[in-house]
């Protein structure tokens, strides 16, 4: 096999030729300060800066007066946090995930828990569906946010998004969702969700890294946040900082290649992930693969094959770029918590391993992977 293939696209994407060409401007000829409107390149770089947050606006079906940016989802994650919870009245401070969220959400649930908050983390099943019924019973009028994500990055779980949000407005919490992973691959509509709150990032949809945004509905006089760090008044002054003009300039052109794309490329996506499937389980009969059940994003599959372990599989395959679990985690020496909460064993969770799909993934690159596997398989 000479080529590499790579399938690692929920832990990044390639930048987008065109995203690049759109931002090399704004690094040489118009590379003004947006905060500065008295001269000519800093109106340029605002008016720059104004487009781009109407692209992703756009994406999400949501106004650009509700998006602010950041530096990525997990910033966007603990802004809406940790900077909703200092807003949270005495009586509300009881606050509720899951257990597979990412540790972007989990980590700032856990600074509130010490600080006072009751956090409650709800279980999901074995397709890693939170478990309704135990929501139902956990949200109460003392619910002051629920923070789940739509789609998880390791298993490609989706989930019911419409159905959480409507309870807990029933009892008047506000709902925070982590979409760094669905933005960009399923179609994402902040006014049929309705969530209150929701996170993205630009590198997971072939645009630049060090850059996302934070969803507010209604903006800032609507759901008050405190911001994480203080300064010039940046972003409504929710985000200090000098704006990173050419990143955002990139994940707008990248939100409005998305609006054009993602119907074709959802469908190229699943037809290449179904096949996949197929012929692995077809080569591999004990090859199990995780979340099948569920709904789930179109380009993701997570796999276990016992007896096997994943890390020493992937250093077989150099020429296939996968991964052990999420790439925030893969450093970490315990096995996946999100493949734990669907129920496998911490030795099951550390023979698994995810494959995420991507535009310049091709039907060719199909025989090519499930030979590398059953190869380095048999040889182990």
């Amino acid at each position: 096999m000479s080529k590499y293939v790579y399938l690692d696209y929920n832990a990044t994407t390639p930048c987008d030729p065109r995203v690049v060409e759109a931002m090399l401007p704004y690094f040489t000829d118009l590379y003004g300060n947006p905060a500065n409107g008295f001269h000519l390149l800093g109106r340029k770089a605002a008016q720059a800066v104004d487009n781009a947050r109407r692209q992703v606006a756009n994406l999400i079906d949501a106004q650009p007066s509700e998006v602010i940016f950041t530096s990525g989802a997990t910033e966007s994650n603990h802004l809406a946090i940790l900077g909703s919870a200092s807003y949270a009245p005495p009586e509300r401070r009881k606050i509720i995930t899951c257990s597979i969220e990412h540790k972007a959400v989990l980590a700032p649930c856990k600074r509130l828990a010490a600080q006072g908050f009751e956090v409650i983390i709800l279980p999901v099943d074995e397709n890693g569906i939170v478990d309704l019924g135990q929501l139902e019973k956990a949200v109460d009028s003392n619910t002051f946010l629920i923070s789940i994500q739509i789609a998880n990055n390791e298993i490609g779980t989706l989930q019911p998004l419409q159905t959480i949000v409507e309870l807990a407005h029933r009892y008047g919490a506000l709902v925070h969702t982590d979409a760094a992973q669905a933005v960009g691959k399923i179609p994402c509509s902040v006014q049929q969700w309705k969530v209150d709150l929701l996170s993205l990032s630009a590198h997971k949809m072939y645009g630049p890294k060090g850059i996302g945004a934070l969803y507010i509905r209604g903006g800032k006089k609507a759901i008050p946040l405190s911001p994480l760090f203080e300064g010039g008044g940046h972003e409504n002054g929710l985000r200090a900082g000098t704006s990173n003009v050419p990143a955002i300039v990139g994940f707008g052109v990248a939100c409005a290649i998305a609006i054009e794309e993602l119907p074709k490329d959802q469908i190229h996506l699943q037809t290449l992930r179904d096949e996949l499937e197929h012929r692995l389980q077809e080569a591999l009969p004990n090859l199990k693969i995780n979340a099948k059940g569920a709904p789930r994003l179109p380009n993701t599959l997570n796999f276990t094959l016992e007896g096997v372990e994943a890390d020493v599989l992937l250093l077989r395959m150099p020429n296939l770029m996968m991964s052990v679990g999420s790439a925030c985690t893969s450093g970490a020496p315990d096995p996946s918590h999100v493949l734990q909460a669907i129920g496998l064993s911490r030795e099951q969770a550390r023979c698994s391993a995810r494959i995420s799909l991507g535009r310049l993934n091709t039907s060719e690159d199909i025989p090519l992977i499930v030979q590398q596997i059953k190869d380095a398989v048999n040889d182990l």
